[in-house]
């Protein structure tokens, strides 16, 4: 065995340097190498060994075939129980996908993974780095009954969780966490960038060769990003983000990376004493509870992904105490909401320079669908106004800079979501309607144009 030597890596692209650089030669970030301790040998037989003899995988050593030869369909997604978790990763899970969950701590990552393990008809083996096998019974009780085939195994080493899967051959694998994995092969700490980087692709080639889907979970760092290198984002396949404030029941569960579907899908659940639930219905979160008609609040007609979900824009207009106005949104680009504040001035004649402008979109959600747009415009007004609007009324359209209402995609999912949800009127753009039969709804659709054509039907 040859002397360990020190090598620096890159934090955010995996470069790795012999000596430390200022500023990484790759991805051009200043102050990025971190020191590793690598062990320098030759890659040891045991880890170029294939496991797809015993896994019933494909071949160790491939031959290139024409891509009009490749056959798909072959081995049909695995879809679990949690239609949300379905939804999110695009109809089901991917055989020898990897898919990264990233969150912060006590949000519930590991709560969703077990409760799938434990639920799923299939074979699974769940290994834990962070708890014994005593507390992950515990929470196993706690949240639900076994209706799988579900092994722990609470070990570090790569080497050991890889054969144990070899002998075992399960049909899924959740990895709790990727950092506190470490492989022999490396002399630094576990959860260092070399570690990290070495025991995802040891994963990522097993889960490739024997076709079984790899689920991991990765520490969030102070900024909100994935610990460890960004290479370790772009070697899985998904990349998911469990987010939700620890005050808040609700959790959410965004798609960052799908390499088999979008990535604009949401998963929505609810974080209860037996684990977490399902939200089927969105806008009982999104629709806030209210005994009266206020004003400075309107419902928004949005889309996440495939799904309609129906939101209250909340929205406070007030007289500026100090000398500088206010602006401040909760779920919704500062930008943009001081675009509006501009159109509603040049086009509207209302005037907002004098006065402190607060917006919150309920739930806790952030939205960048500019379908949202109108419904923020009309807040605004009702607001500045003290007029209130009707609570079964609802809006959908994007604002231009010249005052026009632009015409969004998927106009009869929203008209539709809407009136399923008892909504007596919606206002939409009338560029939008085309091919559009307004009499299959129970719903009246209302047609709008310009921002002043809004002012006109709703606050004169």
């Amino acid at each position: 065995m040859a002397k360990p030597r020190t090598i620096f890596f890159c934090s955010n692209c995996g470069a790795s340097a012999p000596k430390w650089l200022g500023k990484c030669p790759q991805c051009n970030e200043w102050n990025t190498f971190q020191e590793e301790l690598i062990q320098k040998e030759t890659v040891a037989e045991e880890k170029r060994k294939s496991w797809a003899p015993t896994m019933g995988g494909r071949a160790e050593s491939p031959k290139a075939v024409l891509l009009e030869q490749v056959q798909t369909g072959k081995t049909p997604r695995l879809a679990t129980p949690d239609q949300e978790l379905n939804r999110v990763l695009g109809g089901g899970i991917v055989p020898g996908s990897l898919v990264l969950i990233g969150g912060q701590p006590g949000i519930g990552k590991s709560t969703l993974l077990l409760q799938i393990a434990m639920k799923i008809p299939a074979r699974v083996l769940y290994v834990s780095g962070e708890e014994s096998e005593e507390q992950i019974k515990m929470r196993a009780d706690r949240v639900g009954d076994f209706k799988s085939e579900c092994y722990i195994l609470t070990e570090t080493n790569t080497n050991k969780i890889l054969q144990q899967a070899q002998e075992l051959m399960p049909q899924m694998m959740i990895v709790d966490s990727i950092q506190t994995m470490s492989t022999p092969h490396l002399d630094s700490a576990p959860g260092g960038i070399a570690q990290v980087r070495e025991c995802t692709g040891e994963l990522l080639r097993f889960a490739k060769e024997t076709n079984v889907p790899i689920f991991l979970v990765g520490h969030i760092n102070k900024e909100g990003d994935i610990a460890g290198p960004k290479l370790l984002e772009h070697i899985v396949d998904c990349v998911l983000q469990f987010e939700g404030d620890r005050h808040n029941t609700y959790r959410i569960l965004r798609t960052l990376k799908n390499r088999f579907g979008s990535t604009d899908e949401m998963g929505i659940y609810e974080m209860q004493a037996a684990g977490l639930r399902e939200v089927s219905n969105p806008s009982e979160l999104l629709l806030s509870q209210k005994d009266e008609e206020l004003s400075g609040c309107a419902v928004a007609a949005t889309m996440e992904g495939m799904r309609p979900m129906l939101i209250e824009t909340q929205a406070l207009v007030s007289k500026a105490v100090f000398g500088t106005p206010q602006r401040s949104a909760t779920g919704f680009d500062m930008r943009r909401l001081s675009m509006l504040l501009a159109v509603l001035e040049k086009r509207c004649g209302y005037f907002f320079s004098m006065n402190d402008v607060f917006l919150n979109l309920a739930g806790g959600i952030r939205v960048e669908d500019p379908a949202i747009d109108l419904s923020i415009v009309v807040s605004l007004i009702s607001s500045l106004m003290d007029v209130s609007i009707q609570s079964n009324v609802c809006f959908a359209g994007e604002v231009g800079l010249s005052g026009e209402i632009r015409a969004v995609q998927r106009v009869e999912q929203r008209i539709a979501e809407a009136d399923r949800l008892g909504f007596k009127e919606i206002y939409v753009s009338k560029y939008g309607m085309k091919g559009i039969d307004p009499k299959r709804f129970g719903i009246r659709i209302q047609t709008l144009g310009k921002v002043e054509e809004l002012k006109r039907a709703l606050f004169v």
